[in-house]
């Protein structure tokens, strides 16, 4: 089965509230503009309840099929906030606001999961329940936590749930996934290294906490190469060192920030502890002291197989065999999802946005051209799941 006609027949007016999106971008849970015209959308559209404020600016969206007495109830989340970045496009439907862009594509997920409420509540070809579900501040603000925290699954009997992704380098038309592991866990640190300050002349009255802080960006890189198993994966960056203002004090204070990046939960744990253990050891040889202030952010995304096998299935009924890829590597990047992953059984897709500037990029742009792929899988999701 491939695109839809009656989907073909709306993908240019979907496009035209994507470009919409893509002009007004809104922040983490700040989205009130776009939560407002999806609401009011899914109205028009003829949705059996459309509830607001879900964790706290998400919208939900019930659809029922010609029947329920099959008691299936299927969940679909998109996205629906933006990062702050300046685009540097020049597109004509650019950011209008200053610092903001839609570079992570969230104005096409929401523009598609919308042309699948649409498709769904004209046809109602489906016997069971479809929640349409637009969430805030995926991008670092664990908008998903809060829809799950908030009683979602439970208020609405959101029995699976499926998300999607854009996927720059990946073919218009084709989409990729795997079971298990797929999106890793992400953890934030902060460092604090307390020395001895001194003149630069005088090293040996002082701790020199520069000298520390960079035997410490190099040991910390050690737990990965020598205490993570070699077929495990996990990542430590530290992306700020911040130590003295001049040219002739040895500084008394030194401050890192960095993130770990793990596929497992034992893992995890491995790099908490062995992060704290190194710092205390490596500042205790100098003379200095350490604390770790650890941060458990984003969990790791993990497809449940049987509905991963089941959406590639749909994936292909969609793109063509070929054009599914059921075995793509996992990426180290973190996505909030996995808290409703948690929460209930379900999977993940990546689609395919052809040859364009990868996501947070300030060139990046979503390709229209992907829509009715998109709509086309959840509406396709709906019936096969859950045939009339």
């Amino acid at each position: 089965m491939p695109v839809i006609n009656r989907v073909a027949e709306m993908a240019d007016e979907i496009g035209v509230w994507r470009r919409d999106f893509h002009e007004n971008p809104e922040l983490l849970y700040d989205v009130h503009r776009t939560a407002g015209i999806v609401a009011q959308k899914c109205r028009e559209f003829g949705c059996d309840e459309v509830v607001e404020g879900i964790g706290r600016t998400g919208v939900v969206a019930v659809i029922k099929g010609r029947s329920t007495g099959s008691g299936r109830v299927i969940g679909i989340r998109a996205d629906m906030d933006a990062l702050p970045i300046q685009e540097i496009t020049g597109l004509p439907h650019a950011s209008k606001t200053p610092g903001k862009m839609h570079a992570c594509g969230h104005d096409g997920h929401t523009a598609i999961l919308l042309g699948a409420a649409r498709y769904l509540a004209e046809t109602r070809n489906f016997d069971g329940t479809a929640v349409m579900i637009f969430q805030p501040a995926e991008e670092g603000g664990a908008g998903g936590d809060a829809m799950v925290k908030d009683g979602m699954m439970e208020r609405f009997g959101v029995q699976k749930v499926y998300g999607l992704h854009n996927m720059p380098g990946v073919p218009l038309g084709a989409f990729a996934l795997r079971p298990g592991p797929l999106l890793a866990s992400a953890d934030h640190f902060d460092i604090h290294v307390e020395g001895k300050g001194g003149h630069a002349a005088r090293p040996h009255e002082c701790v020199d906490t520069a000298m520390v802080v960079s035997q410490l960006v190099v040991a910390l890189q050690g737990i990965v190469s020598r205490n993570v198993d070699p077929l495990e994966s996990a990542v430590i960056s530290i992306c700020m060192i911040k130590t003295g203002d001049t040219y002739n004090v040895i500084p008394q204070t030194a401050h890192l920030k960095g993130t770990t990046r793990t596929l497992t939960e034992a893992v995890r744990d491995l790099c908490e502890a062995r992060i704290e253990a190194v710092v205390e050891s490596v500042c205790a040889t100098w003379g200095a002291t350490g604390r770790v202030d650890y941060r458990r952010g984003y969990p790791v995304t993990v497809n449940d197989p049987a509905e991963t096998e089941f959406l590639a299935g749909i994936a292909a009924a969609i793109g063509g065999e070929r054009a599914v890829d059921q075995s793509i590597a996992p990426l180290m990047g973190a996505e909030d999802f996995s808290y409703m992953l948690n929460s209930r059984p379900g999977a993940y897709i990546f689609l395919g946005n052809g040859d364009t500037a990868g996501v947070h990029h300030p060139a990046y742009d979503f390709d229209d051209a992907a829509i009715p792929y998109g709509v086309s899988l959840w509406a396709k999701l709906v019936e096969t799941a859950m045939p009339a």
